[in-house]
Formats: C-alpha cells, structure tokens, sequence
C-alpha cells in the first residue's frame, strides 16, 4: 500500500527556504504532491474502484442494482460494450481506454445496510485492496460515514443512492460528492402537486424511518406541505427493517388525520404501504375526504415489489428509464442488453457517478484527490438524463431538475409500474447551499493510508 513521505505543508515550507526556485518546471508543479495520496495508481499500477454496497439488509434490492450499473461502467469505461453514457456526456474527456490509459477494476464489500459495516468495509477496500475511489451504498447512514472516512483517508466518495438532507449538509465534506437529488428537493417538488391533487386543507400523519434520512425527509415534506396550508397531526419515528407496522398504523386510525405520509424506503416501504392498504386506509372517508397515502421518494424497484398497493401513490425519483432524452435512453438499452430489465434511479446514479470520477480524472490529468475536486466542483455537464446538471462547488451537491412520479393505474408490463408526472426544472429546485450549514473540510490529503 502506499505510503505517504512527504506531505504538502512541508513541501512548500521547503520551497519558502530556496529549495524549489520560482523557475520550477510545469510538470513538477502540476505532479508537485503524487508521492502525497493514497493508492496512487502511478505506483500502484492498478485503478481499483471500492464498491461499498447494501448486498443484504433493507436496501439489499437497490444495492444489488447498483452493482450491476458499476460492473456496466467498468465495462464502458475500459473500452467494452457499446460505451453507454461515454457516447453522449457532454463535455467529456473520456477515451474508453480506462482512466489515463489504465484499465479500471473494482472490489467489492457488503455493508448491509448498516453504517459501521459500511466504513469499516471502506477501510478494507482502501487498506487492503488500493481503492482509488469509493463508491456506492443506498442508506444516508452508510453514505455520511463512509465520506467522513473518506475525507480521513483522502479517498474520493462518490456517493450512491443517498437522500438526506446532511449528505450535502451539515455533515458534508471535502472528498464526498452526491449526484442523486435530496430530501428537500423532495419536498420543494412534490408539494406543488399534491396540493393540486388533494387540496390545501388536509391533516398528514407521518411514519418515518429513525436515521437521518428519514429525519431530514420528514422535515422537509412537512415544511413544504404545511406552507401550503396543511396541518401536520403526528410525527411517529419507526425502526429500520420493522417489517411488521401494525402498531404504528393502528393509531393513524383515530388519529383524525386524512393523509398518511410514509418516509420509508426499500423493504420498509413496500411493508408500509402494503399494510396500510391492507389496512383499509385507501378505502376511509376522513375529515369528509377520501383518505390518500404519500410516498415522498420511491423508486421503480419498490414500485414492482408494492404491486397493487402503488396504484395512484405520488412520490419523487432521482431519475427514470422511460425518459426520452438520448442519455436515458442510452443508459437503458446498455443496461437492458446487459440484464434484460430497465434500470433502476439507484443504478443510474451508481453508473453517473463512476463516469464523472473518471471524466474529473481525466481532465484533471492526474489521480491526485485534490486536483479532482476542482475538476468536479462547479462542473456543468449534460447527457446523463437529467438535463443539463452543476456539481455545485459549495457543497458537492448536483443541482438537476427532479421527478414527481406516480403509480400507474394500468401499467402495460411488470416494469410499466410508475408514471412522470412532472419534471421540476433544475431552477425550481435550486437553494441556497448556506441553509443546511457544514463545512466542506480541507482538499489537501492528510497521511492516513498505510
């Protein structure tokens, strides 16, 4: 494994002290720090990509997703395949020969869905295995941990599926980087919609998963709807992988609330969903009013696994493979070929990120972290499928329009299971980074790797 000699500080100490003369070639001031990062492929001679992914637990379908989008990636970026999404990012420095002519490979680690198998697998797949970049994971829990242990290391994360407010928030740093949208994303555009669909006088009870997605998602859903005049009657934190919700169901029953809001994701939420239908809750009057269930996020694999019980639910998604612009439908006929299914907003965004890594690298001309990071923040690009997108430089989040979805009433397949309702522009989504807090942390690498 690498290990780190000299360090920055010391370096231009050195230089303050006659050391480097102010006629210092260009090769050495742009390769100044490579002997200063962690797996390094230049002596390494290996680009190992760490893929730290849910295989088990809650969100084990979405990770399982996920892998097949990084396995497609890999492929594309190594010259494989019909080259996917490397034939329409634009701008791209991607050749298909790898990163800076050095193939990719990947390592995998289960985190099952729990934040400190999470890092420690990270830890593993730096440590042991020369990861050059993490990778993955589809729980804010997992995604928070490993980039603070990223930002330790001075390893590049670029995160999964993860949704939480404090990804890009008062827990943000340095070396992590979201491209999947956010809870208050969430909240800004679905709230227009529902408002529309139900009306402005309604009273929500909220379920909702006990970490900090679930925390920030129900924050921001009851911020957006009660500005829009709804009343919030109950707030109700439930266990990660409950599996049986009849406890908290039963009491949304007398609870003289008209709207059961559910903040869950994966298993969780198709359990949810599907015992609040069974339940009876789609069938109550409340308040004089139909009685409607909410989903603020899901996605197409929950969708298939709730069956009926989707049916007219709305909801937000990141992302979704029957979208007519050429890069969604790219990515869906290379996955299609792939696995014979479309593919999920988890594999989307898995399969986005390892490509902007690789494109930073590419036009930052070097593996060295820092440089990487300027690459990528303030990046504008196009032709990933969700329009034209900014990697925001204040705090690493991708600012891209967002998807109000709903379940299809008739769907014409097992996979014709949501509906596009509206696509918020990337204008309306927007916000001030400042409101979240955070401190994005230094760029410069500090020796941890051994």
């Amino acid at each position: 494994m690498t290990k780190f000699r000299i360090n920055r500080r010391g370096l231009l100490k050195g230089a303050g002290a006659g050391l480097v003369t102010l006629s210092t070639p260009y090769f050495f001031t742009k390769r100044a720090w490579a002997e200063d990062f962690c797996n390094d492929p230049e002596k390494t001679g290996k680009v190992v990509f760490g893929l730290n992914l849910p295989l088990t637990g809650t969100y084990a379908e979405e990770g399982a997703d996920e892998l097949k989008a990084y396995q497609l990636a890999v492929k594309h970026l190594n010259g494989e395949g019909d080259g996917g999404l490397l034939n329409v990012l634009k701008p791209s420095a991607l050749k298909g020969n790898g990163i800076l002519g050095k193939k990719v490979e990947f390592v995998t680690s289960d985190s099952q869905t729990l934040s400190d198998v999470a890092r420690a697998g990270a830890t593993r797949m730096i440590e042991r295995d020369g990861a050059i970049m993490v990778t993955g994971g589809s729980s804010s829990g997992e995604a928070i941990a490993v980039q603070s242990l990223c930002q330790e290391m001075g390893v590049i994360f670029m995160a999964g599926l993860t949704h939480s407010n404090d990804t890009t928030g008062k827990d943000k740093r340095r070396y992590g980087f979201r491209h999947f949208f956010n809870a208050y994303q969430s909240g800004i555009a679905i709230a227009p919609v529902l408002a529309e669909a139900y009306g402005r006088d309604r009273r929500a009870y909220h379920l909702t998963a006990d970490y900090t997605w679930g925390w920030t998602q129900e924050e921001s859903i009851k911020n957006a709807t009660e500005a829009l005049g709804w009343e919030t009657v109950a707030t109700v934190r439930t266990p990660l992988g409950a599996g049986d919700y009849s406890q908290f169901l039963t009491p949304v029953l007398n609870s003289g609330a008209d709207v059961l809001i559910l903040n869950h994701y994966g298993n969780d939420m198709v359990n949810s969903l599907t015992q609040a239908v069974q339940f009876g809750l789609r069938d109550r009057q409340a308040n004089g009013k139909q009685f409607e269930i909410v989903v603020p996020l899901f996605s197409e694999l929950m969708a298939k696994g709730a069956g009926e019980s989707i049916k007219g639910i709305f909801g937000t998604s990141n992302w979704h493979w029957a979208l007519s612009d050429e890069g969604s439908q790219a990515f869906t006929k290379s996955f299609g070929a792939a696995y014979g299914t479309p593919p999920s907003q988890a594999a989307h965004t898995a399969y986005v990120q390892a490509l902007l890594y690789a494109d930073a690298v590419e036009r930052a001309g070097t593996f060295y972290p820092p440089e990487v990071i300027k690459a990528l923040e303030g990046h504008e690009f196009d032709g990933m499928g969700n329009g034209p997108t900014l990697y925001r430089a204040e705090d690493h989040q991708c600012m891209k329009s967002v998807l109000v979805v709903r379940g299809n009433e008739n769907p014409t397949s097992q996979f014709d299971v949501l509906n596009v309702v509206r696509e918020v522009p990337r204008e309306e989504v927007t916000y001030d980074p400042s409101i979240f807090g955070g401190d994005l942390g230094p760029a410069e690498p500090v020796p941890q790797c051994r």
